[in-house]
């Protein structure tokens, strides 16, 4: 494995929280990672509330689009050096042979777009999923990745999969009013 490392972020949608994770580490990777995002049945768009949230932490929205997973199981797709499953369902479904070894964990978070209610009740459950993700790749940025051996870098991953509080408090403006 060397730098920049890839990234993988898996959801069955692809809509939301794969999304907002693949924005968060390009963020905070400053080019050291390059993170991607797919699906096993990807929707027809982003969901326009995980756009919104990123754009209120000034996070890239550029060119993101739901993807099938499919995509970065192909002999010339980039080589994945980490894939993380970031719903429930993802983490029950098989998943294509991804080439290369990459390590794999699982980082469930619940899906914002589930959540019912007024415009404000859906932006505050995207903000605590963009919270979550954000402090748990936080955490996966800071690891000594090149120190590790796999079996320890492996139970870091999961450490961090189970990791649910926040590392520093996040206000979105959008939310402070």
């Amino acid at each position: 494995m060397a730098e920049p490392y890839n990234v993988l972020f898996l959801c069955t949608r692809n809509s939301a929280r794969s999304i907002m994770a693949e924005s968060i580490l390009n963020h905070l990777g400053e080019g050291r990672f390059r993170a991607f995002s797919a699906g096993s049945q990807p929707g027809d768009e982003v969901n326009p509330l995980a756009v919104e949230t990123l754009r209120s932490f000034e996070c890239p929205v550029g060119d993101v689009r739901s993807k099938s997973w499919d995509e970065f199981a192909t002999a010339n797709a980039p080589e994945m050096d980490f894939v993380f499953t970031v719903c429930d369902n993802a983490a029950g479904e098989t998943c294509p042979a991804w080439p290369g070894q990459p390590i794999s964990a699982q980082w469930p978070i619940e899906d914002p777009a589930a959540v019912e209610g007024a415009h404000l009740e859906k932006l505050k459950a995207f903000n605590l999923a963009f919270r979550y993700l954000w402090n748990r790749i936080e955490l996966f940025v800071a690891l000594p990745i090149v120190s590790l051996d796999r079996i320890s870098l492996r139970a870091r991953l999961d450490q961090i999969g189970d990791e649910e509080g926040t590392s520093r408090p996040m206000v979105n403006p959008a939310l402070s009013e």
